[in-house]
């Protein structure tokens, strides 16, 4: 564990393309991880495509009226990130309700459990409220007990919905 504890030194902003490498070393770690709780739905794919990825995508639209990406930062180093995005649910007995969707969201290991993830969710949820959104909304694995842990009972989220799978 980084004995970094000050959550006051971290700066939560729009992320730019210059920061394509940062963002891709977090998804990359956070992937890793994910391959393992799950490695039939999930893989560690190659640095350099992640990294192309963000970089295109932050230069074309590095911040749109449906889309956002934040990075949190300590100094120089990109420490998190979060992808987030405007959705309406496609389901007719769903309400007409605008949801900001979280797409990805990361932090370092070593960073992790001292509120940057809180921070970069705020971020988010304040960018969706900003633009219309009533409710935010995130998927994470059922095995992630950690993460369950921080969505529901330390963000307040609950569970709308489930999503089930089977191998065909």
């Amino acid at each position: 564990m980084n004995e970094f504890s000050d959550t006051a030194d971290i700066t939560i902003r729009p992320a730019f393309s210059e920061d394509a490498e940062g963002i891709a070393r977090t998804f990359l770690e956070s992937a890793e991880y994910h391959a393992q709780v799950d490695p039939e739905r999930y893989l560690a794919p190659a640095f350099e495509a992640i990294s192309a990825h963000y970089r295109q995508a932050l230069r074309d639209v590095p911040q749109t009226d449906v889309n956002i990406t934040f990075v949190a930062t300590l100094g120089n180093e990109i420490v998190g990130f979060i992808e987030a995005r405007l959705e309406q649910s496609p389901d007719a007995m769903h309400r007409e309700t605008l949801y900001c969707h979280v797409a990805e969201m990361a932090v370092l290991h070593t960073y992790q459990n001292q509120g940057i993830g809180r921070q970069l969710l705020r971020a988010a949820e304040g960018w969706g409220r900003q633009k219309g959104a009533v409710f935010a909304s995130l998927e994470y694995h059922a095995s992630n007990t950690p993460a369950a842990a921080f969505y529901r009972q330390l963000m307040g989220y609950r569970v709308a919905a489930i999503t089930a799978i089977k191998r065909l």
